[in-house]
């Protein structure tokens, strides 16, 4: 059932951080209902992030659309939207609408530079919203340019991570006060939030304002990746002293010449001769000797290879939705377990089980299909 079961969640169809948020709360048990545009013919997408979710195709250009979605807030607990800042109140969906047919509604609101300030309206995408909170600086090999992590950390980590995390945070608190409130989940804030712990180390003294000169950042020797014989790549990251004298022992490293572990003007020297040794074996030598050891030590794999490996298998880390190999949900529970219980469905899949399952008759469903309101059948 999932932790999360028994929670209502309207969601305004969108693109990327707004659709894994949907996926972290139905994968957890809510119900999420997508509020798709209509779409007669569209077939159900090959897209991992709309799973768990029953969808409903809605004209929100239309009154009686606008007026379907707004009665569906009397009876949800949350409603996210991934809109630039006005757009729902332009369309009668804003959080003054929806909150005053539900005065205990959470409304979750996910953008890239937040709902206020001078960026609000401009366009962007994860490389910008990182770009100005400090991450995609930090992000690089030395004397080289900032690479995008993907989209990881803006859409992602920082974006519809965040907007869930704030969601679940106003609907625990409206249980105790009654009353329902407004996220403002912005990328540029929490990919700055990712960046904390280097905040500190900045603070203490410990890390640069140059790329690829830090601890964390692919500089120290002991903390990187490494091509092995078949042009493959491991990753080591042999932090505490004990795992890295494992490292020593495993990979057969001189002692005296790698002694000087934390001397940050001996890493290149260092780096380069590791690079040489673990050039001497192929990926699949190199586990055999470290895989499961403490010197903190991993193959680099492909999507298409993580599925097949023996930990991930054995923890059933990927699933198979309707022929789509995919994460499994993820945090575990031991009660509560989650569950994906179907895929993507095409807009518009669900719409009149949605709308009785809501409360609407059947005069009003045929009405809302016929004036092309709504759209769609199931």
């Amino acid at each position: 059932m999932g932790p999360l079961a028994g929670i209502k969640i309207i969601e305004l169809a969108g693109i990327g951080p707004g659709p894994f948020c949907g996926m972290m709360l139905s994968d957890m048990g809510a119900e999420v209902i997508r509020i798709d545009r209509p779409a007669p013919g569209a077939s159900a997408p090959k897209d991992v992030l709309v799973r768990n979710r029953r969808s409903l195709a809605v004209d929100l250009k239309s009154e009686a659309g606008r007026e379907t979605v707004l009665r569906l807030c009397e009876s949800a607990d949350a409603i996210f939207e991934g809109f630039r800042p006005g757009v729902t109140e332009r369309l009668g969906l804003g959080p003054e609408d929806c909150m005053a047919r539900n005065p205990k509604l959470v409304y979750g609101r996910m953008t890239g530079w937040g709902q206020e300030g001078p960026m609000a309206q401009a366009a962007g995408h994860d490389i910008n919203y990182i770009g100005l909170s400090g991450a995609l600086h930090a992000i690089g090999r030395a004397g080289e340019r900032p690479v995008p992590p993907l989209n990881l950390v803006g859409d992602f980590g920082g974006g519809g991570m965040l907007l869930a995390y704030g969601l679940v945070c106003g609907l625990l608190e409206a249980q105790r006060s009654g009353q329902g409130q407004v996220i403002d989940a912005a990328m540029v804030d929490g990919a700055a939030a990712l960046m904390g712990m280097f905040f500190s180390f900045a603070a203490q003294g410990g890390f640069t304002d140059q790329r690829g000169t830090n601890l964390l950042d692919g500089a120290a020797h002991f903390y990187d990746t490494y091509e092995t014989a078949d042009g493959k790549y491991v990753c080591l990251g042999s932090i505490e002293p004990q795992f890295y004298a494992l490292l020593i022992e495993k990979a057969e490293l001189d002692p005296e010449t790698f002694k000087p572990q934390m001397d940050r003007r001996a890493w290149p020297e260092l780096k380069a001769k590791l690079a040489e040794v673990m050039k001497t074996k192929t990926r699949d030598e190199w586990c055999a000797i470290m895989e499961g050891t403490d010197v903190c030590f991993a193959p680099v794999l492909s999507i298409f290879e993580a599925p097949e490996h023996p930990h991930n298998k054995a923890r059933n880390s990927f699933i198979t939705v309707d022929g789509i190999s995919q994460p499994a949900p993820a945090p575990r529970f031991s009660r509560t377990a989650p569950a994906v219980r179907g895929g993507a469905p095409a807009p518009g899949a669900d719409t009149t089980s949605v709308l009785a399952d809501f409360g609407f008759s059947e005069a009003e469903i045929t009405s809302l299909l016929q004036s092309g309101a709504v759209a769609g059948n199931g």
